[in-house]
């Protein structure tokens, strides 16, 4: 085993169960895991991590196999996490939003036999039962189930297809889709360790779940490198600052929602974050207006990085090297290729909008169960049968190779016959000094075939008899083509787990006289 584990960081490939034994032996005594309660330092984090693949291996654990995980992220989260990795198996943390029938599925979709879940889930699920042989409460059982004191697992090495880890997708009404990860492309991911600035110093605070794969971006690079990883089980502003200042954070992950509620905080300035080296954010438009005031208002860099859960394209934006460029993406990854296609498969012209399509090293190896599916997910290149993934946005990109977002094409408005791209309406909605958010779906028109409605927040002290005259200002900035048809105040816009607008809620809404 090397001195020092960062170096086998630059193999092509590697062994992301052998770099947590390893930074266990050399970076023993430093941090490596908190949850607001329980702290581990690297060898404790390690030996754990063993007790439970060893565990899971006894069980009769199969290589590639799932390990369900439900609940508030902990400590104890994430070392089963870490752990079903070690083992040989596949970690798949199922949503804790999801219906009890929708978390059923997952488990019986994930094949796996042992389910990890907290006391407070399992209570709320009283007595519905999830189709899994071993059930193991993580804060009461974990303890007094894991292998003794000193085991350690069977070696497993891990081959770049097998099974890393199971996301299930959200902002679904049916059964969620696996998404499957293989190690290669978890390692792969590495790539852009260095540029991100982690090292065995860093302490990333997480706020989203760990079943999210936006955690992922942050909580693997940090495992990967030896720093410490800070799990919040639950965002709320004020408990963020605290924890940020206290324990002298230098990276974190925030969805757009989270940037804006710390923005909003009275007392946000209050605090010291003079640690922070890197803000990431990504799972939903960040808004150029919001960028600019977390740039001129928290240290360290910002990066934001767009893509799928299931992979293809990702770009990384330094928004701090780029405040022109603001109403971006930024520009594909290193290794990263993207093409904007129009309906019939060509690629269209710089500045011209279309579909995002994209390939690279780090994609799924598909949905858990569902060829189908799967296939239904690629564009193949007919020039040479190569395989893109399809991004589900509509962009286009600028001279500088800059990518903009225009929406998600199944969201794009088909209105007599025209394109019609929400964002465009939103942003003149957005103008008006009385909105505070604005969103635009399309809804079933006998007339039109579909057309746009809007949905706005608005700001204090505004009430409803102001939407006719916020929507007359905003259509008369409009094309003909593009008028928003009804206007409707909301108190907050419906939101998954991870920030992203929920429009299939907002088209629910709609009263039917609108369509």
């Amino acid at each position: 085993m090397t001195a020092d584990p960062a170096a086998l960081l630059d193999a092509e490939f590697g062994s992301f169960p052998g770099l947590i034994a390893a930074w266990g032996q050399a970076h023993g005594d430093a941090p490596a895991l908190y949850d607001g309660i329980t702290s581990l330092t690297w060898h404790e984090t390690a030996a754990l991590v063993e007790r439970i693949a060893a565990r899971l291996q006894a069980d009769g654990l199969e290589r590639g196999q799932a390990v369900a995980i439900l609940g508030t992220s902990t400590v104890a989260y994430a070392l089963v996490f870490l752990a079903a990795i070690r083992a040989g198996g596949c970690a798949a943390p199922l949503t804790t939003s999801a219906s009890p029938d929708q978390l059923a599925g997952m488990a019986a979709d994930s094949g796996a036999i042992h389910l990890f879940i907290d006391r407070a889930k399992l209570t709320e699920l009283g007595d519905f039962t999830l189709p899994t042989a071993n059930q193991i409460v993580l804060d009461e059982d974990l303890v007094s189930w894991m292998a003794p004191a000193g085991t350690l697992a069977a070696r497993f090495d891990p081959a770049e297809d097998d099974p890393f880890n199971i996301i299930y997708s959200s902002g679904t009404t049916g059964i969620p889709k696996g998404i499957v990860h293989s190690h290669a492309m978890r390692w792969r991911q590495m790539t852009f360790r260095a540029a991100m600035n982690y090292g065995v110093d860093s302490r990333t605070l997480t706020s989203t779940p760990l079943y999210s794969n936006t955690t992922m971006a942050v909580f693997l690079p940090t495992m990967y490198s030896g720093g410490c990883a800070s799990i919040m089980g639950k965002f709320d502003t004020r408990g963020w600052l605290e924890r940020a200042q206290a324990e002298k954070i230098t990276h974190t992950m925030l969805v757009p929602v989270q940037y804006r509620r710390l923005m909003q905080y009275e007392h946000f300035d209050d605090y010291d974050l003079s640690s922070l080296r890197m803000k990431y954010c990504t799972s939903a438009p960040f808004p150029a207006d919001l960028k600019a005031e977390v740039l001129k208002r928290m240290p360290g860099g910002l990066i934001e990085i767009y893509g799928m859960t299931e992979g293809g394209l990702a770009c990384i934006f330094p928004v701090h090297e780029h405040p022109d460029k603001l109403h971006t993406v930024g520009r594909p990854a290193p290794g990263h290729f993207l093409k904007v296609i129009d309906e019939a498969g060509n690629e269209v012209a710089p500045g011209i909008a279309g579909e995002l399509i994209g390939k690279s090293s780090t994609m799924m190896l598909g949905y858990k169960n569902q060829p189908e599916k799967t296939r239904e997910g690629y564009w193949i290149d007919p020039a040479d049968g190569s395989t893109w993934q399809r991004m589900g946005d509509v962009g286009r990109v600028d001279a500088d190779g800059f990518v903009e977002l225009v929406g998600r094409t199944k969201d794009v408005i088909i209105s007599g016959g025209f394109n019609i791209f929400p964002i465009d309406l939103e942003a003149e909605l957005a103008k008006d000094d009385r909105v505070a958010e604005a969103a635009v779906v399309g809804v079933p028109s006998e007339q039109w075939g579909e057309t746009p409605v809007g949905f706005v927040v608005v700001r204090p002290g505004v009430g409803v008899e102001a939407l006719e005259d916020i929507r007359g200002v905003a259509n008369s900035r409009l094309g003909k083509t593009q008028r928003v048809a009804e206007l409707y105040l909301i108190d907050e816009m419906p939101r998954s787990h991870i920030g992203k607008l929920l429009k299939t809620e907002l088209r629910e809404r709609v009263p039917a006289k609108a369509r």
